[in-house]
């Protein structure tokens, strides 16, 4: 039995040693020059299906800067949203995780998004349906505009919210509604 027990020890020791190596490991700090433009204090207005909304937005690199949290909150009305994106080095594309006051539900969902130029599109594949939400850079205006789309049962695109976000000064503590 002591025999078994010799054998069995360092099998043992270097399954275990094999099981950290394997499970997840540290990455590199996610750095993106595109995103980088987003970090920062946002006043943002559009439209949300045919009706007018202004939200105040924050963004900021979390979590040792491997993702680019943004906070979305409507001045007027119960909408909050919290957006964090990142970056997948082996499928070489975005991935972002949508919560919002609408529950659970929607954020079972992940979105997957490629970068072209100054655009990012993101596709999340919901059960009732795909959308695209597309980010946009305008380097020469030093503005973002969000679009969300989605795709009717008949197989037609339609904008469902255009958003401009134009830069504000990063809100006072205590004055003023705050994301």
């Amino acid at each position: 039995m002591l025999w078994l027990q010799k054998m069995l020890l360092p099998l043992i020791f270097v399954s275990t040693l094999f099981a950290q190596q394997v499970g997840p490991m540290q990455q590199p700090t996610f750095k993106d020059d595109l995103l980088d433009q987003l970090v920062g204090f946002w006043d943002l207005n559009g439209m949300v299906r045919g009706e007018p909304v202004h939200e105040h937005l924050a963004s900021d690199w979390v979590l040792n800067h491997q993702f680019l949290r943004i906070h979305r909150k409507q001045l007027e009305g119960p909408h909050e949203q919290l957006i964090y994106i990142g970056y997948d080095p082996v499928s070489e594309r975005y991935v972002a995780h949508l919560l919002d006051t609408f529950g659970g539900r929607g954020s079972e969902t992940l979105g997957y998004g490629i970068r072209s130029g100054d655009k990012i599109q993101f596709v999340f594949e919901y059960p009732s349906g795909p959308y695209h939400y597309t980010f946009s850079w305008d380097s020469k205006e030093k503005s973002w505009q969000f679009v969300l789309e989605s795709k009717d049962r008949q197989g037609h695109w339609t904008t469902f919210s255009t958003q401009a976000l134009k830069r504000m000064k990063p809100p006072g503590l205590g004055r003023g509604p705050q994301p």
